[in-house]
């Protein structure tokens, strides 16, 4: 490992405020480990965690906030899936490849030790594979999501090679757990459950998803900040489970044996169907191995919302 627990360099992370980023904020202060958490507005976590309000469009500001010196970037900061933003193009590029750009060109002036950019498996768009499908499988985003992740990806990769920045993407696939408070069908299937109503969806009965739970994400990115080496520029990390969300409805009955579930069959509308990936490589080169289940993850969000439902006046 990298990593000198004794650095004063603190750990840049965008998006601190979403799943993703603040949960790895949040796992960085258990470590005791120095970071400065960005998003687009301050505020401070439950967690007491302090979040600088910075919009990552704004170098100026950026590049005053690093100028003590960083150790590394992970950028979780963008639009986090293909269901957002989906009527403002403009800003899901502005945000998601300019973003990129610019927290690259801060890694990059202030001689950042590593750069972990967080991705997604959208960029593959549709993917049909006999074998479990590889890193380098041929990108067709079917999607302006998916293709800001690619477009992200190569400027990453680019700057590895001409500027000599170590730096990664980490293809994650759809994340779960708590603190996901967008879109999320494993999120409505549990509140419906609680709240005693019925949940109906028009699709998805035969619809295949590889999730994974937000601590297993962020073993992942913290791996990637803190290997040896990176012997590749991109990473595939799931959950290493591929279901239905018809199985995954039964999943939600085995925690909510009264849960009236019932799907449709046909694919996602929004969403692209994908055949399994191999995380063979995250294996191997980062030591990532997914720590929760999807029965236990589902469990532990369904505890989470419950508990945010009884806090509420």
């Amino acid at each position: 490992m990298t990593f000198d627990p004794g650095t004063n360099r603190p750990v840049l992370v965008t998006g601190a405020a979403g799943l993703v980023g603040r949960a790895l904020a949040r796992r960085l202060a258990d470590q005791r480990r120095a970071f400065i958490a960005l998003d687009r507005v301050a505020s401070i976590t439950e967690d007491g965690i302090e979040i600088v309000g910075c919009d990552l469009g704004d170098v100026h500001r950026v590049h005053a906030l690093a100028r003590q010196g960083i150790d590394a970037v992970v950028h979780c900061g963008a639009f986090s899936g293909p269901m957002v933003a989906r009527d403002t193009p403009h800003a899901m590029v502005q945000v998601n490849i300019v973003g990129t750009a610019n927290m690259l060109e801060l890694a990059r002036v202030h001689e950042a030790r590593r750069f972990v950019y967080c991705s997604s498996t959208s960029a593959y768009g549709v993917v049909r594979s006999a074998m479990p499908v590889t890193e380098d499988c041929l990108l067709r985003p079917a999607s302006l999501y998916g293709a800001s992740k690619v477009a992200s990806e190569y400027i990453t990769t680019s700057y590895a090679q001409q500027y000599g920045l170590s730096a990664t993407s980490v293809r994650l696939s759809w994340v779960y757990g708590p603190g996901r408070t967008t879109d999320c069908v494993v999120r409505t299937m549990i509140e419906d459950a609680l709240a005693a109503r019925p949940t109906r969806m028009a699709f998805g009965s035969d619809f295949p998803r590889q999730y994974i739970y937000v601590d297993d994400a962020v073993d992942s990115l913290l791996a990637a900040l803190d290997a040896e080496s990176l012997p590749r520029t991109t990473y595939n990390v799931t959950g290493n489970t591929r279901v239905t969300l018809g199985e995954l409805a039964e999943l939600v009955r085995g925690v909510f044996p009264n849960a009236d579930i019932v799907l449709q069959q046909g694919p996602d509308p929004v969403d692209e169907f994908q055949d399994r990936f191999s995380i063979e490589a995250a294996q191997r080169d980062l030591g990532y191995e997914p720590r929760v289940s999807l029965e236990q993850g589902i469990r532990s969000y369904a505890e989470w919302i419950d508990a945010r439902e009884r806090r509420r006046p």
